[in-house]
This record gives C-alpha cells, sequence and structure tokens, in this order.
C-alpha cells in the first residue's frame, strides 16, 4: 500500500457545542484533497484530538469521511491505544467502515518493553487484512519504538509504513535497513525535507492544513533532483512549521493549526479539553506568521 508522500492528520471538525461538525467535515475534506493535495488523510489521530473521541465517534468518523472522499484519497483510521484488546476490535470496526489503512500509535502511559510492543502490533495486525502504519512518538507516549523492533515488525505482511518522531537518526537507521516495500514516513513537518534526503518516503503533516500545495512541491522538487529549489521552500515554510506548535511558547496540537483553520474560513470549532484554545498573545502571533506566509 502506497499512501502517498503528503499524508495530513486530518483535525476533527467541532460545532459550538463541542460535537462534530459533519458539514464542515465535509467542506475540510474537500479542501485537503482539491486545494492542499494531500495524497491520505489520517481520521482520529492526535491532530484529530483522538483522546478525547469516542470509540462512537471514531467509527462514524471513519464511515462519513471514506463516503464523502468517494475514493478520491486514501483514508487511514486511528485506532491505537495502549489496551491490545481494545485496539483490535476498534480496528477491526474501522475495517467494516471501509477504511484503507490503520495507524497504530505505540501504547502510552502503561511504557511495556520492545518485547510487549512488538507482540501488541503483532496481534493487531493478525487481527485485520488492512495495511498498518506504526506511529512511534516517546515525546507523547514515554516510551520509544526502537529501530530494530521496528524493523522485526517491518516483517509482518501488513505492517507496510512507520510514522517516526523519535529522532532523524532512527529515521536513517530504520530506512537503512527497511524491507523492500516499507515505507518511512517523519511525523515532524520541519523535518520533511531533512528526512527525505536520508531516504524517507514523505511526511504525516499537521501544515499540510495549511501549506499543504506548498509541501508538495517541495516534496516535487526534491525528487526531481531540485534541490536548491526544495530549499528555498523548506526554509520559507519553516516558521509556520515551527509556528504551528510554538505561539511563541509551546501549544499543543491541534490548538494552533485548528485556529489557523477558521482564520482561512474554515468553522472547525475548538479544542475539547484538556486543551485549550490559543490565548489573546498566541492568536496575535498566529495571525502574524499567517500574514507572513
Amino acid at each position: 500500500m502506497d499512501f502517498g508522500r503528503l499524508i495530513t492528520a486530518m483535525v476533527t471538525p467541532f460545532d459550538a457545542d463541542g460535537e462534530i461538525n459533519w458539514d464542515e467535515t465535509a467542506r475540510l475534506v474537500d479542501y485537503l484533497i482539491e486545494d492542499q493535495h494531500a495524497d491520505s488523510l489520517v481520521v482520529a489521530g492526535t491532530t484529530g484530538e483522538s483522546p478525547t473521541l469516542s470509540d462512537d465517534e471514531k467509527l462514524q468518523l471513519f464511515r462519513f469521511v471514506v463516503e464523502h472522499a468517494a475514493g478520491r484519497i486514501k483514508v487511514i483510521a486511528g485506532t491505537g491505544s495502549n489496551n491490545t484488546e481494545h485496539s483490535i476490535k476498534l480496528t477491526q470496526s474501522a475495517e467494516q467502515c471501509g477504511v484503507d489503512g490503520i495507524l497504530l500509535v505505540s501504547p502510552y502511559y502503561n511504557k511495556p518493553n520492545q518485547e510487549g510492543m512488538f507482540l501488541h502490533f503483532k496481534a493487531i495486525a493478525e487481527s485485520t487484512t488492512l495495511p498498518i502504519m506504526l506511529y512511534n512518538v516517546p515525546g507523547r507516549t514515554g516510551i520509544s519504538l526502537t529501530a530494530a523492533t521496528t524493523l522485526r515488525l517491518a516483517q509482518i505482511p501488513n505492517i507496510v509504513a512507520t510514522k517516526e518522531c523519535a529522532s532523524l537518526d532512527q529515521v536513517t537507521q530504520i530506512v537503512s535497513g527497511a524491507p523492500e516495500g516499507f515505507f518511512t514516513y517523519t511525523g515532524d513537518d520541519s523535518s520533511a525535507l531533512p528526512a527525505m534526503a536520508v531516504g524517507a518516503y514523505g511526511i504525516v503533516s499537521v501544515a499540510g492544513h495549511i501549506a499543504g500545495k506548498e509541501m508538495k512541491d517541495m516534496i516535487h522538487a526534491y525528487l526531481k533532483g531540485n534541490v536548491q529549489d526544495a530549499a528555498r521552500l523548506h526554509q520559507k515554510l519553516m516558521p509556520l512549521f515551527k509556528g504551528l506548535f510554538e505561539c511563541p511558547e509551546p501549544l499543543p496540537n491541534p490548538s494552533a493549526v485548528k485556529f489557523a483553520l477558521v482564520e482561512k474560513g474554515y468553522q472547525v470549532g475548538g479544542v475539547r479539553l484538556p486543551l485549550v484554545s490559543p490565548s489573546e498573545n498566541e492568536v496575535v502571533y498566529i495571525r502574524k506568521m499567517l500574514e507572513h506566509f
């Protein structure tokens, strides 16, 4: 399964009451496909506020996005958790919704060792026919899936990719040892070009909501060998890559990108507690950043 070079981790639009805004979800899907040139969408990932979505909401989202996308784009469902049995059941339900793939985050909080993580991912993979993308994000989970364990998991036929957020060194180690057909993505927008330079296939992006077209241009320039053009685009995009997470102090994702989308006319609403919307100072910063971009 080739999910493409630019995968956008889609926000979940909420209305004024904090419920899913289905009309705006449809509009956002169209915008990300037609205007921002995403190759695939992650639904109910971290940027989609998965920790505060119920299983019923996730399944409704999977079904709705699949039906609305109507084959124009691949849909990847976030079904990972720190409970193996729960992840299996949610993955199997997502498969019935017609999604194209699964994103599985490393188990958080209970902090399993490498063998526990291997068996966790293996059990979920064996429960579904869908292609699976691993997701290693130690800054959120408190643990890190090593390159060695990732490569061990890459031998399982339907584990086809990883979203790697540990380090560029780890991206390099995985790429150098991965079997043919296993794709490594970075999950850090600011590392998109550097990661591709060491062999990564693409990016699972937050900034793709705002600058997907420009990011796609950067990727294509690099692939065509126009390294200087790619570098110039990377330099232009860097303030946006950083600004969506540092406003100017760290602001948990997706607070900034949701506000930026509202500024662009997409009524995706705010975030659910315990996340909070940007403060007045942060709003000023984000607006200036968007004006500059």
